[in-house]
Parts: structure tokens; sequence; C-alpha cells
């Protein structure tokens, strides 16, 4: 079989695609002839070593997947041959195929193209959980998402407004914000051209933000906390701004505010039949119409390197696909 392997720590153009033995089905495993692999933000950091996850080396990227299963082993129950699954796999997607354990594994009904449901877990799964779980957001609510055009970010706009929020899409771009309203955003904000924390408090009529997902961090994010309602919640989702926000503390004590992290890689391990519920959810909508995740590109695994500069230059407006 086929796999982008990453052999030394480095750049997307170190890495290189081997053809390896078939791997065998081991006792609660379930092996998945993968149909599409799915790229995100921190597939770029792992292969250079500055992820919270640091698999040993050589491994392949790729942190989800979908596919039909092709064997399983002694012990499996939930899943036979021939089974439609999607799984969160943290690295290691980006093969032709792949083992996982059988409890890692969601049922894809057939209404869900396996391309739509590769790229549902993360994105769309941090989304849900950490709107749901987490901000425990209401509808009639208000919620900023900061990087509402890149994968993470649409995800939050889409999953806000099937919740029944009123959206505020933040972007760096005209082009940016163009693509967040036609994922459903209700108002525009660009955060390159001044006074965001005013616009963001002037478009709540002086409340303020019940909610900010904010998925890039750096310069905005303290102006987008600032801009929070008394008791709002301030969800930390990540970095891609690449750089860690540095937040004072007396912010949170003044408005009362929540600030929240949300480490979806985590909690599907310690909170596995929320993570189920969440995905029963997602998949839900997808079959109802509700919900169409959208594709960016897609892209053999030859061409992992072109997909993550999709990413690394926040080029991507929605998910980068690999199909093996």
């Amino acid at each position: 079989m086929k796999a982008v392997i990453c052999e030394k720590l480095g750049s997307p153009n170190d890495l290189v695609v081997r053809e390896l033995e078939a791997p065998s089905v081991g006792a609660g495993e379930v092996m998945v002839r993968v149909k599409a692999a799915a790229l995100n933000y921190f597939d770029t950091l792992i292969i250079q070593g500055k992820y919270q996850f640091k698999p040993e080396l050589p491994f392949s990227p790729g942190g989800e997947l979908a596919g039909v299963v092709e064997a399983v082993g002694d012990g499996v129950s939930r899943f036979k041959v021939g089974d439609r699954v999607a799984s969160y796999t943290k690295w290691g997607a980006a093969r032709e195929l792949f083992l996982a354990r059988e409890h890692d594994c969601v049922r894809v009904p057939d209404e869900v193209p396996l391309e739509h449901a590769a790229g549902l877990l993360i994105t769309y799964g941090t989304a849900i959980h950490g709107l749901r779980s987490r901000a425990h957001l209401q509808s009639g609510e208000s919620v900023a998402v900061l990087g509402a055009s890149g994968g993470a970010g649409q995800a939050a706009v889409e999953i806000s407004k099937l919740m029944g929020a009123r959206v505020i899409a933040c972007a760096s771009s005209e082009e940016k914000l163009a693509h967040a309203k036609a994922c459903g955003a209700d108002v525009l904000v660009n955060y390159t051209e001044g006074g965001f924390k005013q616009k963001l408090k002037d478009l709540t009529d002086g409340k303020g933000l019940d909610v900010v997902y904010d998925t890039i961090g750096g310069d905005h994010s303290e102006n987008a906390l600032r801009a929070t309602a008394w008791r709002g919640r301030y969800l930390v989702v990540g970095f891609a701004s690449g750089t860690i926000q540095r937040i004072p503390a007396n912010l949170a004590l003044l408005k009362g505010c929540d600030i929240l992290g949300v480490f979806w890689g985590d909690a599907v391990v310690r909170e596995p039949e929320e993570h189920h519920r969440d995905c029963a959810q997602l998949f839900e909508w997808v079959a109802q119409g509700k919900l169409k995740p959208h594709i960016h590109a897609q892209y053999s695994l030859e061409e992992i390197a072109l997909g993550l500069e999709d990413i690394t230059s926040r080029k991507a407006k929605g998910k980068v696909l690999l199909i093996p």
C-alpha cells in the first residue's frame, strides 16, 4: 500500500510517499480502506514537531479519514466488512489502508458521502463540542467567529447557525468574508480595518458578544474578549495566526466571563459517548441537507505538500482532502 511518510521533522516538501506492506488486523481492530483523508492546520505543526502530539518517526500525517471496512479483528462486534466508517486518528490517515481501534470508528450513514464524512470529525466535531458542551450556546445568542473562512471557522459559522445563533464572521479580507457569508454568517467584520472591539460592540447594540469562537489567536483576541457581554464565553480553539494570545486575567473578573479551552482531541478520549452523540447529530444534519461541508480542494497522496500549503497560506476555504 502507498503511504505519505514523515521521515524527518521539517516542511511539507520533506514528506515522501512510500510503498509499504499491507498491515495485519489485530484483535479489537478494524482495517479501513481509506477513501478520503482530511488535512487540518495541526498537520502543518505535527510534521515539524511543534504540536502537542509528537509521534515517533517515521509516521504518516492526517488526523481524520473515511472509508470502507476491509477486515475486522477478533472481538470486533460493532462493524463488519463493507461497512462505511469514519475515524479520528490523531495522525496516520494519509495512506491507503489504516488500522483503527473499533471504538475510534463511527458508522457513516449511506446518505452521507464519504468525502464529506472525512472532513466532519475534527473541525465540525470541535465546533459542536465547543459551542454545545463548552459554551452552552442558546438560540438567539450572538457568536463572533475569528478566522471565519478557514476550515475550523467555517464549521463554527455553520454549526452556530444550525443552533439558532446570530453569527458575526471575522476575517482578514473581503474575499474570505464573502465565503463566510456564503456559509451562513449574518454579519461580516474585517478585523484588519481597525476599531475591531467597537465594531463588535456596536453590532450587539452595546450589549457585547455572548460567545467568541477564536481559531486564530494573536493580536485580535484581546479585543474580541473585551467585546464580550457580562457572563460571555470566550472559546480558545486554536492559534492559526502562529501566536498564542496573552490574555489579561482581570478581564475575566471585570466581565464575569468564562475563558474556556476547547481541546476536542482529548475530549473524544475522555468523553467518548458525547463524541458519538455529536457525530450522530452531524451526520443527521448532513443527511437532512442542513449541513454540507465545503471541500476546498482534493489532492492525491503525492500532492500533500500542495494541500498543506493551502492551509499554511490561509488560502483554504473549507476542507482540504487527500484521495488515495
